[in-house]
């Protein structure tokens, strides 16, 4: 039965609107300033549109509305919601990862450089974004050595009594014990901020003239320090060109259409030099959606913790002014996009539109999906498929672990570990996997096209029976399938068995085929998860009861030592310094935590 609209059932008001499909599923989300006339647009000229937007208006059978105050109110609230429950016809940005930022916190009095994911308004100064973390990470260790800026964090510096091993290695100037004047401490700090924030020129112009002057004077070891900074800063800004002849920080936003979807090229500008650079694809899109792929874009990758340059290039004019206007609540200082209009800026937007046209042509198809909705007799795609394994040691520590695959692609930062105290000693694996269903739904969205269970027809009946009882959502129950061992009875053999509700027999799956094969590594990945968390629970609950069995020392006092040492060797071979050094323990209670371990 096809969905009938009446427009006069809908508001004039800004708001947001949730489409929904013939099971109750939630297929896209989109916001208007005027709810009644956005709608009515679907429903007119249905063959001017594009060919998505025909598919979606075919599979209406339900809209819902939320009206909002205003209209940058409703761009926030469709970007919530799409995050929430990733809608299949809407943009969705499925890495939204934080990047690697340099944090280098000015207001204390030694400021130290550290990586970071999170911007936090705290008054620190931040430089960045590196899509790779190992390159951030290399550039980190480098600067460490040659420019020694303490490592350790705020309460280990307040607390140490004696410098450590970075200042043994001469990669720290020991500000802990003062063995470094302020004012020579905070020219170390102030090269490395000229490095970060561009001035490479300025710097290695003052490097040269300071390392010439020293060699004059025939102090040649501090010549050498010099000569040593020079190197590390030339080959920091090696791999970065100069793109802008100002030195402003900029984002550049290009897109390319290709025969499968449209793709986005992200630059990262900073100080005018071209930082990194990232690519993100939609498949089924074409450019005349690009102005809902890049409002929802902005809104969903730019987070308040993360850095947000102060202008954004785009392709070409849309409805900038309330994205905008989100963005520089975010970040505090204000935030224009807007397209390009110099050579250089022109320039840049190419940069970025070839890029994301290489990125279309590297990007692989996801047919996997595919295969595995025909071979499981699914409804649609499984664009998200969670994966539990339920698992004890002997009885003990009862767990169930899920991994989430999103898009053919795992999805670790939602990985989750559940623990059931309940039924400690039971073994009683079925029982843990109904306790999860209640735990899991009482979560709530996003739910899972597919729920893959680690094992036979019994744990899947256990599953399929608990959504039963306790579902009470609008949408329909999340489809299921098992996959057990084999005849051998080893995991990742080729025989491994797929099961369905209401089927007695197992799939005719060839072993060694794509989608068995996708099946197993996510069935690995889960169980694999599941028992590294099982085994560091344990591992935890057993150094803290060896050291709550000392005399002397309560359940908090063992927190401490645990989260300073992580092993009880370590903490008995601690000195009282040592001990002393660690935030709330004091040296009455260190000199007792001290005897304590001597006479063990």
């Amino acid at each position: 039965m096809n969905f009938e609209f009446v427009s006069a059932d809908y508001p004039t008001s800004p708001g947001v609107y949730l489409m929904k499909d013939t099971l109750g599923r939630i297929i896209y989300v989109g916001k208007a300033r005027d709810l009644r006339r956005r709608l009515s647009s679907y429903f007119r000229a249905v063959q001017k549109h594009t060919p998505k937007t025909r598919v979606l208006v075919s599979k209406i059978r339900a809209i819902d509305t939320m009206v909002t105050a205003t209209e940058k109110e409703a761009l926030l609230l469709e970007a919530s919601l799409i995050k929430k429950h990733r809608p299949r016809y809407n943009v969705v940005l499925r890495d939204d990862k934080q990047y690697v930022l340099f944090q280098l916190d000015k207001k204390s009095e030694y400021p130290r450089l550290r990586l970071t994911r999170k911007v936090v308004r705290d008054g620190s100064v931040y430089f960045g974004p590196y899509t790779s973390s190992y390159y951030a990470r290399e550039t980190w260790k480098l600067l460490g050595k040659v420019f020694p800026l303490r490592k350790c964090s705020d309460s280990a510096f307040k607390n140490r009594v004696r410098p450590c091993l970075y200042h043994d290695m001469k990669q720290c100037l020991g500000p802990c014990v003062n063995v470094i004047p302020h004012d020579e401490y905070m020219g170390m700090v102030r090269k490395v901020e000229m490095l970060l924030s561009g001035r490479a020129g300025d710097l290695l112009a003052f490097l040269r003239k300071e390392m010439d002057t020293a060699a004059a004077a025939l102090e040649y070891e501090r010549a050498a320090v010099f000569r040593d900074q020079i190197k590390a800063v030339t080959k920091t800004v090696e791999k970065q060109s100069v793109v802008l002849g100002e030195r402003t920080d900029i984002d550049v936003l290009g897109l390319s259409e290709s025969d499968r979807g449209v793709a986005l090229g992200l630059l990262f500008v900073r100080r005018g030099r071209l930082l990194d650079k990232k690519n993100f694809f939609w498949p089924g899109l074409s450019l005349e959606d690009g102005e809902e792929i890049l409002q929802s874009f902005i809104a969903q990758f730019y987070t308040a913790t993360k850095f947000i340059p102060t202008r954004l290039i785009v392709p070409f004019e849309f409805d900038m002014d309330g994205s905008a206007e989100i963005l520089s609540d975010r970040s505090r200082t204000p935030v224009r996009i807007v397209t390009a209009h110099t050579g250089e800026e022109k320039r840049l937007l190419e940069i970025a539109r070839k890029n994301a046209a290489i990125g279309a042509r590297e990007k692989k198809n996801d047919s996997i999906l595919d295969v595995l909705a025909a071979k499981l007799h699914l409804q649609g795609l499984p664009n998200r498929i969670e994966c539990i394994d339920a698992s004890h040691l002997g009885g003990e520590g009862m767990r169930v672990g899920m991994v989430v695959y999103e898009e053919a692609g795992a999805e670790k930062s939602q990985y989750r570990t559940y623990s059931f105290p309940e039924l400690e000693h039971s073994s009683d694996d079925y029982a843990a996997l109904y306790s999860w269903v209640v735990r899991r739904i009482e979560s709530g969205p996003p739910w899972a096209d597919l729920i893959l269970i680690d094992g036979g027809r019994g744990q899947l009946a256990s599953v399929e029976k608990a959504f039963a009882d306790n579902w009470k959502e609008e949408g329909p129950i999340p489809q299921f399938a098992s996959i057990a061992k084999g005849p051998t009875r080893k995991a990742g053999e080729l025989e491994d068995r797929i099961f369905l509700p209401g089927r007695k027999n197992h799939l005719p799956l060839k072993g060694g085929s794509p989608e068995l094969l996708f099946l197993q590594r996510v069935r690995d990945e889960a169980h694999r998860f599941v028992i590294g968390r099982q085994r560091k629970s344990r591992k935890k609950k057993v150094l803290q009861s060896e050291v709550l069995s000392l005399p002397g020392i309560g359940p908090k006092t063992a927190r401490l030592l645990w989260d300073a040492f992580g092993a009880v060797d370590r903490m008995k071979a601690a000195t009282e310094e040592e001990l002393a050094g660690i935030t709330g323990i004091g040296k009455k209670r260190a000199r007792q935590i001290y005897e304590a371990f001597k006479d063990v």
